[in-house]
């Protein structure tokens, strides 16, 4: 029997906040080392700024979510490389950078909203000055979401 070593593993972290059922994969490259090499965050940590909240959800209740996965994310080691969804031009963020990837580190230290340690601080930031909804928001939810097909 051969045994073969799996040189690509992906953790799947649940990080709602921007939508209920968002995740986050976490990428570790064992050709490389045993620990994380970067996290492909979507719409939840991105360069400068986190993802909108209201969009799937109450803005609220979505931002409590989004604290809590926030705080998941900052458990990750610094130097770990983010791969967000979105960057500069996109709707899901506020103050996105026009760089499409950072470091977990780089995060903490200059992106406002990541910085936020308290909850009901966090709440009332995501809550303020949110941005009108995308055209279509409606639509394209229901499309993520199946329930309604694709237009064709």
């Amino acid at each position: 029997m051969t045994t073969q070593r799996v040189n690509v593993t992906i953790k799947v972290l649940h990080t709602p906040g921007h939508t209920p059922e968002h995740i986050s994969l976490l990428v570790t490259d064992r050709t490389r080392a045993d620990e994380p090499w970067f996290v492909l965050t979507g719409h939840t940590l991105m360069v400068g700024d986190l993802g909108r909240t209201e969009l799937a959800t109450s803005a609220e209740e979505g931002a409590r979510a989004l604290f809590r996965s926030v705080q998941r994310l900052k458990a990750l080691p610094d130097h770990l490389e983010i791969l967000p969804g979105a960057y500069s031009g996109s709707v899901c963020g506020r103050s996105l950078s026009g760089k499409p990837t950072s470091t977990i580190g780089f995060e903490k230290h200059y992106n406002k909203a990541f910085r936020i340690g308290d909850e009901g601080e966090f709440v009332r930031a995501m809550l303020a000055d949110i941005p009108p909804p995308p055209p279509q928001a409606v639509d394209i939810r229901a499309v993520n979401s199946g329930r309604m097909a694709a237009a064709e």
